[in-house]
């Protein structure tokens, strides 16, 4: 909020509420994942997160995700039961270990991101080039309040 402006109203806020948390259920049906045999959004973020930052311990994903280490052991579990990513040990300490991205996963993520990219580009068809700007820059500022609260 800047200076002098008042806050929204609680009934905007709620709705702004509504409408993200239906914007999530839309975009993140695993029904629809499981349609599309692509990779459900908690797989695609951890691949996502992993093929950018690196190799990774468990607890810089908990970290990063603000999960609890058993929710990102399980899901980690699963993706390299897949053959999505593989455990590294860490040389520094011996009882821990990375999670680094495998080839599979690199190309199960690469699908799943051109899928839903073509979805969405289907979806955003009728908006124009400056309005699908405006969101972005919205959603990432609205990520960054949240990851900052």
């Amino acid at each position: 909020m800047r200076k002098g402006e008042k806050p929204m109203e609680e009934k905007q806020l709620a709705e702004i509420y509504f409408q993200l948390s239906t914007l999530v259920r839309h975009a993140t049906s695993s029904g629809i994942d499981k349609k599309l045999k692509i990779l459900e959004r908690s797989a695609y973020l951890l691949l996502h997160e992993l093929s950018t930052r690196g190799p990774l311990g468990v607890k810089a994903l908990a970290d990063h995700f603000r999960l609890d280490i058993s929710t990102i052991s399980r899901q980690t579990a699963g993706l390299e039961a897949k053959g999505y990513i593989r455990r590294l040990p860490d040389p520094a300490d011996g009882r821990s270990s990375f999670f680094e991205i495998t080839e599979a996963g690199i190309h199960e993520f690469e699908r799943t991101r051109r899928i839903r990219v073509e979805r969405l580009t289907r979806f955003l068809q009728e908006w124009s080039p400056e309005e699908c700007h405006t969101l972005h820059r919205l959603l990432v500022k609205l990520n960054h309040s949240l990851q900052d609260g």
